[in-house]
């Protein structure tokens, strides 16, 4: 199952946008990028947009390790490269192709508008986690970036339902192994120390929390019936399968910092 060209616009860049921001925002000479040294390169990262990236982990020119980059990133962190582009590769700078203008940093600009509207709930490494769920998480990531929304809904389905049986596992509550993610979640409420004590607006809270089993009832439906895990006529819609994605990382970030 490949990423329709829709989805891949609601999501991050596509090869077209890449290829312009390559060519005519930067310039490309001998098959470098810009005045882009290994070294600067790999300097870019951390000092222009706040990330941890290595290009020395990846083979070829500066020109190919940046696209292997930007292609592979999160719709939010495609925006903060972008960001460090219009500060590193000013507009009227020395050097600087023709075609960098006000008008396509501008298009520049709405690119990154688009990317960070289209973010979605950040993804996250748990404090309490397991092989199981580091890799349902990695592979979630990918999935969204590669196969599309839907895919990535079975993985963040395991992903969730590991942790919740992890962290019943650390702080000994008995379940049982067909315990489903909304049976877990209940047992959290009841038996772990964490919910306990009740602080201000405790009704208001105790129906968020009802709404978040729910919320996992409903996950584990549309990813038995709605996604590729199984030969399914229909399968979820971007935006859709993007609601499922995100309510469940929410509800697993809202876990994560409740419990120590």
């Amino acid at each position: 199952m490949c990423i329709s060209i829709a989805e891949r616009q609601m999501t991050g860049l596509t090869g077209g946008e890449i290829a312009k921001v390559i060519h005519r925002y930067i310039g490309v000479s001998g098959g470098y990028l810009g005045d882009f040294s290994y070294r600067t390169h790999a300097e870019f990262y951390p000092l222009y947009c706040d990330l941890s990236i290595d290009p020395n982990e990846i083979e070829g020119t500066t020109r190919e390790r940046f696209i292997e980059i930007l292609k592979s990133q999160s719709p939010t962190d495609q925006a903060k490269i972008l960001r460090g582009l219009l500060e590193r590769f000013p507009v009227g700078a020395a050097n600087a192709p023709d075609t960098r203008t006000e008008a396509l940093r501008s298009e520049m600009q709405m690119l990154i508008s688009r990317l960070e509207q289209n973010a979605p709930v950040a993804n996250l490494s748990p404090k309490i986690t397991s092989a199981v769920v580091d890799q349902a998480i990695i592979d979630a990531e990918n999935l969204l970036r590669t196969s599309g929304a839907a895919s990535a809904v079975d993985r963040v389905h395991t992903a969730m339902h590991g942790y919740l049986r992890e962290v019943c596992s650390q702080a000994n509550i008995p379940y049982d192994k067909a315990d489903t993610m909304p049976r877990l979640f209940k047992l959290l409420r009841q038996q772990h120390p964490a919910f306990q004590t009740s602080g201000a607006f405790s009704q208001e809270t105790v129906r968020v929390l009802n709404a978040f089993g729910t919320i996992l009832d409903s996950l584990n439906t549309l990813r038995n019936h709605a996604t590729p895990v199984h030969p399914n006529d229909v399968l979820l819609e971007y935006s859709e399968a993007m609601l499922a994605i995100n309510a469940a990382r929410t509800v697993l970030h809202y876990l994560n910092s409740k419990i120590p």
